[in-house]
């Protein structure tokens, strides 16, 4: 798959759709560190299955392709660092865009995200007023202080109060990089706003639970949360 966006370059990605023609509802899908990998595939496939154009755009193309290296540390360095916020949500919007050039939904729109994908979820359902519905797993809120970061300026926390897209947090209690205070400060921001998202919290899943890929990989933890995105998407029409 080849989207073309709007700085001229050509994004590639993955997408899986429907047998049916036209008119089914749009999913975007994000990336983890490691890329538009098998198992992004394999969620894009199984969304498909259930109704869904699934699109995955790989949103690191400019800087480098994650597939090759094992070292999380090194993607984070030297592709995921250098990645903007912008240029992420300009390819979304440049694969939204293509999307429904390709015959789906105008109206029934959606995005979830993994990890590094889920913080790129809760800051796109803030920017594109189309998203009728999200869910993000396990994606960073917020960071201690430190030096600022003027690629990746904003964080989800600072949004939560005038989000206007309901978004479902998948999180896990155990998760070594989002401590639970950062998750709490969410929800309490969340409150204050009128977007009715809501965040789960798996009390004993580290981070990465749905990466069945992975030694975090939690069955149980998994297939609720996967359950609980289908049903919070359904419940916002966009199923």
């Amino acid at each position: 798959m080849s989207i073309p966006s709007r700085d001229g370059e050509s994004i590639p990605g993955y997408a899986a759709r429907p047998a049916r023609l036209n008119g089914y509802p749009i999913l975007l899908v994000v990336e983890e560190i490691f890329g538009v990998n098998e198992y992004i595939r394999d969620v894009c496939r199984r969304l498909a299955k259930l109704g869904y154009f699934a699109i995955a755009p790989d949103l690191f193309h400019r800087h480098g392709d994650p597939s090759g290296i094992g070292d999380a540390r090194r993607i984070i360095s030297g592709i995921v660092s250098k990645t903007p916020d912008r240029e992420a949500m300009e390819d979304l919007d440049s694969a939204l865009e293509w999307a429904i050039a390709e015959k789906g939904s105008k109206t029934r729109i959606a995005i979830t995200g993994f990890s590094w994908g889920g913080r790129i979820t809760w800051l796109y359902a803030a920017r594109q007023p189309k998203v009728k519905a999200a869910a993000a797993w396990y994606g960073v809120l917020s960071r201690p202080p430190r030096p600022a970061r003027p690629l990746q300026p904003v964080q989800p926390a600072a949004i939560a109060a005038s989000l206007k897209t309901p978004v479902l947090g998948l999180y896990g209690g155990r998760d070594r990089g989002i401590p639970l205070d950062t998750v709490e400060e969410m929800i309490a921001e969340l409150a204050k706003g009128t977007s009715k998202s809501e965040i789960v919290v798996y009390p004993d899943a580290p981070h990465g639970f749905h990466a069945d890929y992975r030694a975090s990989y939690r069955p149980a933890e998994a297939a609720d949360a996967w359950n609980r995105m289908l049903a919070w998407f359904k419940k916002y029409d966009v199923a």
